[in-house]
This record gives structure tokens, sequence and C-alpha cells, in this order.
């Protein structure tokens, strides 16, 4: 199983509410039309340390079967218009990276 995981700072409080309602209601729409992925994880993120803020606020995590079927779905038209999404809202917040689940 192959993923790409999406690592978004916190935006702050001043633009929370902003970051929030788009990545909701504007965002996910678009990730869950991607095609061949076999999963799709949002996840809020909150530190261990009490009082701390974690180094990220969220994490995306879309599944796919193998590297074929990543590679198809990165390259659709549907992942274009989601990436061009996530970076009219979110481009100082998000580190992308590629990943391998191992046993």
């Amino acid at each position: 199983m192959v993923k790409l995981v999406a690592l978004f700072k916190h935006p702050g409080a001043e633009n929370l509410t902003a970051f929030e309602d788009h990545y909701l209601n504007t965002h996910l729409p678009l990730i869950r039309q991607v095609p061949g992925m076999v999963r799709f994880a949002a996840t809020k993120l909150t530190s261990l340390r009490p009082g701390q803020e974690a180094p990220y606020y969220r994490m995306a995590e879309m599944y796919f079967a193998d590297k074929g079927s990543f590679d198809t779905g990165m390259a659709s038209a549907e992942n274009r218009a989601a990436g061009k999404d996530l970076m009219s809202f979110a481009r100082d917040y998000v580190t992308m990276l590629y990943a391998e689940e191992e046993a």
C-alpha cells in the first residue's frame, strides 16, 4: 500500500475558521474524487504534552493499492483540481510526502 501524506502546520487563530471551512467543505470533496484511491483519512493532531502545540495541526492520508494506481490518481484531472485548490488556501501550511506502508 502506498499513500500521499499531507501535513498541515497550524494556520493560526486568525485564519483557523476560514481554513477549516475551506478544508472541510471545498477541499475534502475534491480529494474524495481522485480515482484509484482506496481509503482517505483526515486527522486533527494534538500534542502529547499538555499546553504545547503539536508541530502539525492536521494530517491527510490518501491510500492507494500500489504505485501504479497512485501514479494514475496523481496524474488525474481530479487530483490536479485538488492540488490547485490546495495551493490556493494552504500553500504556506502544507508539506507533502510519499509513503510506502510496511507490515
